[in-house]
């Protein structure tokens, strides 16, 4: 079979993710229409709550408002003035969960009904427990402040199970350090660290297995009948998974074929087949991650390129500077001139 070259899809994600735009830019003293405009989104599209929106629209949305206002922290305001409600139908179903480890894996079940661009992945480590998110997008702007809110709603999630004082051990963010962190402070009360390796937090393990005493195993039943009766997702979908999966598992040193299927329930023979449909090859989805998480990472001066290397999954620095070489046509040392 010829395998075709990765296409670019775009991942959707619902509306009510925008719900509060407006009264955040109003806040920043913007007018939204304008910024709405450019990115190809209109308020009648965001008024139903349901509507499925481009991700990269909304990503180069947030990206713009912080650009126009000067305000470096748009994601987390937006996260902020987010709800439990805000997360549609599947609200039910996530509070009813036994523990908030299983409220996770909802999320990763249902994610084509809130945000297909969504990439989420729980790592126990001894008593604490890592958690990474990734926002998997087109978009060739600063994603930081998609990724910001995408940490920040975690929180939401956290307090609507374990209570609103509950905190994480440390929260963390790729970014570099915006001038004023008193947001971030006030969000997640926790050490910060910034320029980390992942966007995320790490918990106490026995807090993501801590019994939810709300949680209603017949409400629960009915929350869960009501969502599977909702459209499943294309054929397309496995790739996004696939990329999804690859994006969490390459800075960790983890993005093969085998450990991809694993993460997935599935062996590696049964995955190659789902690809092979899809007449895309997991080489192809791999390098094209590897281009776009090396463009950050290059940029990102705080790593060394022997880091940077690291973080693609190379073992040594010569390998990386002629694979960055071949795809972009110059040494990644180019972009630190």
């Amino acid at each position: 079979m010829r395998i075709k070259a990765l296409q670019r899809s775009t991942s959707l994600k619902r509306a009510a993710v925008l719900s509060h735009y407006d009264e955040v830019a109003q806040k920043l003293g913007l007018n939204p229409q304008p910024l709405l405009r450019k990115v190809g989104l209109t308020r009648q599209m965001l008024s139903v709550p349901t509507n499925m929106i481009p991700m990269d629209s909304t990503v180069a949305l947030l990206d713009l408002t912080a650009q126009a206002s000067g305000c470096d922290t748009v994601g987390l305001m937006m996260a902020e003035a987010r709800t439990l409600a805000d997360f549609g139908p599947i609200s039910l179903l996530l509070v009813q969960q036994p523990s908030m480890r299983a409220a996770l894996e909802t999320i990763s079940q249902y994610r084509h009904v809130l945000n297909e661009a969504l990439g989420l992945y729980i790592e126990d480590a001894g008593k604490h427990t890592i958690i990474r998110e990734e926002i998997v997008t087109d978009y060739l702007g600063n994603a930081c402040q998609s990724s910001d809110m995408a940490v920040g709603v975690l929180m939401v999630l956290f307090r609507a199970i374990l209570g609103p004082q509950w905190r994480p051990q440390s929260a963390h963010f790729t970014r570099v350090a915006p001038p004023d962190v008193h947001i971030y402070k006030r969000l997640f009360k926790c050490p910060l660290q910034f320029e980390s390796e992942f966007n995320g937090v790490v918990c106490l393990t026995s807090d993501l297995d801590k019994p939810n005493i709300q949680a209603d195993a017949a409400m629960a039943s009915y929350a869960q009948s009501f969502m599977d009766a909702m459209p499943k997702p294309g054929a397309q979908s496995v790739v996004q998974d696939v990329r999804r999966a690859v994006y969490l598992l390459l800075p960790m040193g983890r993005a093969s074929l085998e450990q991809v299927a694993s993460g997935f329930g599935i062996n590696e023979r049964t995955l190659q087949r789902q690809l092979d449909k899809a007449q895309v090859s997991f080489s192809a989805i791999l390098n094209e991650v590897r281009r776009e998480l090396a463009q950050r990472y290059v940029e990102n001066t705080s790593y060394s390129m022997g880091r940077v290397a690291e973080l693609l999954g190379y073992s040594n620095l010569s390998s990386f500077t002629r694979w960055y070489t071949v795809q972009f046509q110059h040494a990644p040392s180019r972009k630190r001139v």
